[in-house]
């Protein structure tokens, strides 16, 4: 081709490399797991009254991408963990899933940047279930984006733990990947390098503090740490940076010093357990915002990051086998009401709600005025009302940890009939439960009122998606925090 020509091509080559390696904004998850979501219109345009740009899916929900449409909003579209064998089988199904799930959109207006092949597949606590499908999955995914000629628009990644490295010691320079999968992560850091992808790690300061009692609290927090970690010069004031430093190391050390990082999912919960409360998420997250908005990145990555915080909307239908904070993480409620003052940008003056949300009637489901502690009815009634319901907010330095015997079963009992649409059927414990128009919340405990969910039809095909008791399935790890709530009721009531 001629010299001008040669320039011309050389130089929209560039462009596309910097739109997409660019890294704009602060992203967040979008996750579903939620008896009752709100519509992803309503969401996108939460998103775009936050001046969020970028937004993580744990799956590709045709409605939730459709609602993406034209937004200006960076997506990575998500392959869950289950379909992980199928995509490692044969080159044809990715390309089935490529067409339907990533070609179709993007030739429909959605910006999608990334494709996540999985979703921490390598945690230790999996046993090795994915470890012989991840890779291959991978590579048959990439192929697929080739063939469908958007390799250089989509880009493959893989969100894992961090818990795929660690160092040695306290100090980041001694990071290596874990030696049980060194090989195999050696491996996929070398694909994503030669394919132009990112290595996307999940971090989290507020497991570090809620598994370790002897862990310095300040050191999970932005406002400097007195106890500073001092590798070779480079000091560490906080976790992240350790972190996320840990795995630079690790990178360098394998001969992929410059691979680009994205940090997939960071936050802090609001709920379910002591640690988890409004006031430590808006120090956490206020503090982090910072950081990001002033580009300070960290020691061995100083400069900008690629950050999607975790997350958007609390999901009441979460597992909480790792505990009860796993259906508080959002920043907004269920309803898209922002749970404290957080400034995500820097002419932001706080996060801005959900619109035309739509509620059930103001009314409550609560335990009887004449209803007798000692009916034997009432201990099935309350585990029933649990299993079905969300009684995160009850537990051990919790929301609604101060409240009585017979607040306790209220909220169980409002917390089911509310998930239930307000059934009237889901407030007839037998001689037990009474319906009410005067709100039961106490100080920081709200007995809070479902919104209108959307019909089954419109659902999507999303992890945990579903309507109203009917679509509800138990999750795991429910039983043993029913169980304790009932052990605390009869101590309570002797």
């Amino acid at each position: 081709m001629g010299f001008v020509k040669a320039v011309d091509f050389l130089g929209g080559l560039l462009m596309v490399s910097l739109l997409v390696n660019s890294v704009v904004g602060i992203g967040v998850n979008w996750g579903t797991q939620a008896t009752h979501r709100l519509p992803p219109a309503t969401v996108v345009k939460l998103l775009k009254d936050n001046g969020i740009q970028k937004a993580k899916l744990f799956d590709a929900d045709s409605a939730i991408l459709n609602a993406l449409k034209n937004s200006g909003i960076q997506v990575m579209v998500g392959i869950p963990n289950d379909m992980l064998s199928s995509m490692a089988s044969t080159v044809k199904t990715a390309e089935n899933w490529v067409a339907k799930n990533v070609s179709s959109h993007v030739s429909n207006g959605v910006d999608i940047r990334y494709v996540a092949v999985g979703n921490e597949p390598f945690l230790s606590t999996y046993n090795g279930s994915f470890l012989q499908t991840t890779y291959p999955a991978l590579q048959n995914i990439q192929s697929a984006l080739i063939k469908a000629g958007l390799s250089s628009q989509v880009k493959v990644t893989i969100p894992l733990n961090a818990d795929v490295y660690g160092s040695s010691s306290e100090k980041p320079s001694d990071g290596d990947f874990r030696t049980d999968i060194k090989d195999l992560m050696v491996a996929i850091v070398k694909f994503l390098s030669d394919n132009g992808g990112s290595f996307t790690v999940n971090i989290y300061p507020f497991i570090s503090l809620h598994n370790d009692p002897n862990f310095p609290v300040d050191f999970a927090f932005f406002d400097g740490y007195s106890a500073a970690i001092n590798d070779n010069g480079k000091i560490y004031q906080n976790v992240l940076d350790a972190n996320h430093d840990t795995l630079v190391w690790a990178l360098q050390k394998n001969g992929f010093g410059n691979l680009s990082i994205i940090i997939g999912e960071i936050g802090w919960p609001t709920d379910g357990d002591k640690s988890a409360t409004v006031e430590l998420a808006q120090r956490f997250n206020q503090g982090f915002m910072s950081r990001f908005n002033a580009e300070t990145g960290t020691p061995m990555r100083p400069g900008p990051m690629d950050v999607y915080l975790f997350s958007l909307i609390d999901e009441d239908h979460k597992s909480i086998l790792p505990g009860n904070f796993e259906r508080h993480w959002g920043i907004f409620y269920f309803d898209g009401s922002p749970k404290y003052q957080l400034k995500l940008g820097s002419n932001s003056n706080g996060l801005v709600p959900a619109t035309n949300v739509r509620y059930l009637a103001k009314k409550w489901c609560v335990l009887s005025s004449s209803a007798n502690l000692q009916d034997p009815q009432l201990a099935p009634s309350v585990s029933y009302a649990c299993e079905n319901g969300d009684c995160t907010s009850l537990g051990y330095g919790s929301s609604c940890e101060n409240l009585d015997a017979r607040g306790n079963i209220s909220y169980a009992f409002n917390s089911y009939y509310q998930i239930s649409n307000q059934l009237d059927s889901a407030c007839r414990f037998p001689n037990l439960s009474a319906i009410t128009d005067q709100d039961p919340s106490v100080e920081n405990c709200k007995f809070r009122i479902m919104i209108q969910a959307e019909s089954p039809a419109n659902i999507g095909s999303g992890a945990g998606a579903g309507a109203g008791a009917g679509y509800l399935k138990k999750p795991h790890g429910l039983m043993m925090m029913v169980m304790m709530l009932l052990l605390s009721l009869t101590t309570m009531v002797l």
